[in-house]
C-alpha cells in the first residue's frame, strides 16, 4: 500500500470521530448520585438504639473425689486388670543408669553415618539431628526406647529395645539402624 496526497481529508476526520466517541462513552461515566447522598444523610442522622450488656457468666460448679488418685489425663484409658506379677517380672530398665547423648533423640531421626575401627575395636558413627556426629560401640544406649547396642557391623548398627506395654511391664523389641545410602 502507498501513501498518496489524497487522503489528507481523513485525518481530521478521524481525529473528530475519535473525540465524539471519548465525549459519548465519558458522559455515561457521570451520574446522578444525590440518592445516595439523601440516603446517607438519612443514615447518619438516625438515634442509635443503645447496646444490650453481655450476659452474665454462671460460674461452673467443678468437682473432685479426693478418694480417686489424679490420672494423666493425655495417658490412654487401659480397663485391662493390673497383676502385680506383671509389674515386677519381666526386663525393666535400669532408671538408675545416666542417659547417654543420643537416647534424647528417637530412632528414627538418627543416622548411620559409617564405621571406625582400631585394632579390635569398632565403633559406629551416628549422626544427630542437631548436626552431631557420636561415636558409640557395643553396649552405649541409642533411641527413647532404651536401646541398647548388641552389635555393630559397617551397613547398620543392632539395637535391643524396651518397650512398656499396657500391663505395666515391658517388651524387648530388636530394631536397628541402617546405613542410608
Amino acid at each position: 500500500m502507498t501513501y498518496t496526497q489524497d487522503t489528507g481529508w481523513m485525518r481530521p476526520a478521524l481525529i473528530s470521530f475519535t473525540l465524539l466517541a471519548f465525549a459519548i462513552l465519558g458522559s455515561g461515566c457521570v451520574r446522578d448520585t444525590t440518592d445516595l447522598d439523601n440516603y446517607i444523610t438519612e443514615v447518619k442522622a438516625r438515634r442509635s438504639a443503645p447496646i444490650e450488656p453481655i450476659p452474665e457468666i454462671q460460674p461452673f460448679e467443678t468437682f473432685s473425689d479426693p478418694t480417686e488418685p489424679m490420672r494423666d489425663p493425655f495417658a490412654p484409658l487401659d480397663f485391662s486388670p493390673r497383676t502385680e506379677t506383671a509389674r515386677s517380672s519381666g526386663p525393666r530398665p535400669d532408671e538408675a543408669r545416666p542417659r547417654e547423648a543420643l537416647e534424647e533423640y528417637p530412632l528414627d531421626t538418627l543416622r548411620l553415618m559409617g564405621t571406625l575401627q582400631q585394632k579390635n575395636n569398632l565403633w559406629a558413627l551416628v549422626r544427630a539431628p542437631s548436626g552431631t556426629i557420636h561415636r558409640v560401640q557395643t553396649g552405649n544406649h541409642l533411641g527413647k526406647n532404651h536401646g541398647r547396642i548388641i552389635q555393630i557391623s559397617e551397613t547398620e548398627v543392632r539395637l535391643r529395645e524396651l518397650i512398656p506395654d499396657n500391663a505395666g511391664g515391658w517388651i524387648v523389641r530388636d530394631a536397628a539402624l541402617a546405613a542410608r545410602e
